[in-house]
């Protein structure tokens, strides 16, 4: 289980209700453990990649890599703006992330495209879940901001599983 902190609020003028806001804190900080842990992932496959592809794959993982830190930081931001604690540790992370489980013991390229390919797309399903959920919310910023996040995840799915895929 993971252990937070009390939801402990900051003063703001931001206008959406303090029970909006905590839900929204709540959602922010799930999502910010799996972008986080995405990020992990990528410079996971980044280093360790290995094959004919090797500086392809490279250098796209690490362009993935920089984006989704980028998300990382504007997931964290908008937690902040709405008064809450952005709980961003590597071991929150690890603790709440829902994302699989990235192999530790691959080198081949195709195989980091496939596990790389898979955390895109579950990355790519809880942030579009998170658009539905901060709608329903009546928080249109956060849901716009998950909107830019989704629509970034399913460019890069789109290059990284063209890697694996072939005219047969």
């Amino acid at each position: 289980m993971v252990k937070t902190q009390e939801r402990k609020m900051y003063k703001t003028r931001n206008d959406l209700p303090e029970a909006t806001r905590l839900k929204v804190i709540e959602i922010l900080n799930a999502r910010l453990a799996d972008c986080f842990d995405l990020y992990s992932q990528t410079k996971q496959a980044h280093w360790n990649v290995k094959g004919p592809s090797f500086i392809a794959l490279h250098e796209l993982f690490d362009e993935v890599a920089s984006t989704v830190l980028e998300y990382v930081d504007m997931i964290a931001e908008r937690i902040i703006q709405l008064g809450g604690v952005a709980e961003g540790t590597a071991r929150s992370a690890a603790a709440r992330s829902t994302l699989p489980e990235y192999p530790l013991d691959i080198a081949a390229g195709h195989d980091h495209v496939e596990a790389l390919a898979q955390a895109l797309s579950s990355f790519g399903r809880q942030a579009r879940q998170a658009i539905d959920q901060t709608g329903a919310l009546q928080d249109a910023d956060t849901a716009d901001l998950f909107t830019e996040v989704s629509r970034g995840i399913d460019k890069y799915l789109w290059f990284v599983e063209a890697h694996g895929q072939s005219n047969h």
